[in-house]
Parts: C-alpha cells; structure tokens; sequence
C-alpha cells in the first residue's frame, strides 16, 4: 500500500519540483498517521508543506486506499 501510495504522488509532486522522500503509517496512541516525507530545494517551509497537502489530499481520496481513518502528516525530510 505505501509503494502504491508513493508512486500516486511522486508525479504531481514532481511538477513542483517536490520530491518524495519516504512514506510510512504509524499508530500513535490509537491515532493513525500517515507521514509523506518531502524534499525540495533549497528549502521546504510552510508553504511547500500546503501545496504538497493540497496535492495529495484529493489523490488519496480518490484512490481510497487505505480503509481506516488517518491523520496526513506532510512534512520535511529535517536537517541534514
């Protein structure tokens, strides 16, 4: 599912010059979070984080891959 998931938003994001990272899904206290680690250069702020969001939020609604309720969790890759 997670490879699946990548690959629905590796291209849309790639038209803005964001890259995917990585993506897992992780239970935090009975809380189900999907992480889309994202990359772009130089930087990634705010406002990369929304666009990204505002990119995938429709793809995965479509595509309704996964059957629980989640909380999506677009981020940057950190520090390096």
């Amino acid at each position: 599912m997670l490879d699946t998931i990548k690959q629905l938003v590796e291209m849309p994001l790639k038209k803005e010059k964001i890259d995917v990272i990585d993506v897992y899904f992780e239970d935090e206290k009975g809380v189900n979070n999907l992480y889309i680690i994202i990359d772009k250069k130089p930087y990634v702020d705010i406002d990369t984080c929304v666009l990204a969001t505002n990119i995938i939020n429709p793809l995965l609604d479509e595509a309704d891959l996964i059957e629980d309720s989640y909380v999506l969790n677009v981020c940057s890759k950190g520090g390096e």
